[in-house]
């Protein structure tokens, strides 16, 4: 399984971020007020899933006193990082194009201003989803196998050509 891409998660936050501008920039006076806290679940998944990482990280690792992760189990753990990062980027980009339309309108809309904190605390949390998901791909990357190493000449690239 390839590892997500940078540039597609930056597509993905860049898309949704023109398309909530565009929308908010149009329908504005008819949405009703965005609570503050609206945003927060996204960073305890994120967090929830940094800390699934670094667990998951001693196991791959075989630290002493950890058993081994199941193959399947790490696949599970890599698939719900990867759609954690795009969903994260989603929203994040959702918060962001808020963020573009209500920013410089907060020092005299007052619906701008208590929409403004809203906006940063769901931006700041989804964020803290994406990062989550990128350390827990991170963690469930397997170390080079050091018999491999030795045929190969020590690159850790793969089999030696001959």
């Amino acid at each position: 399984m390839k590892p997500i891409r940078h540039r597609d998660l930056l597509v993905a936050f860049l898309g949704a971020g023109i398309v909530a501008h565009l929308v908010v920039s149009l329908t504005y006076g008819t949405l009703p007020s965005f609570p503050a806290p609206a945003g927060v679940t996204l960073g305890v998944l994120g967090l929830a899933e940094a800390v699934a990482g670094w667990i998951l990280k001693g196991r791959v690792e075989r630290r002493s006193g950890s058993k081994p992760v199941e193959p399947l189990v790490a696949a599970r753990a890599v698939l719900v990082a990867q759609a954690s990062a795009v969903g994260g980027a989603l929203v994040g980009g959702l918060w962001a194009g808020l963020l573009a339309y209500v920013l410089p309108r907060a020092s005299t809309v007052t619906a701008a201003a208590s929409d403004t904190t809203a906006a940063v605390v769901g931006l700041v949390c989804a964020l803290v989803l994406v990062g989550g998901a990128l350390w827990l791909e991170r963690c469930c990357r397997t170390p080079d196998d050091p018999d491999e190493q030795r045929r190969d000449g020590g690159s850790g690239g793969g089999a030696a050509t001959r």
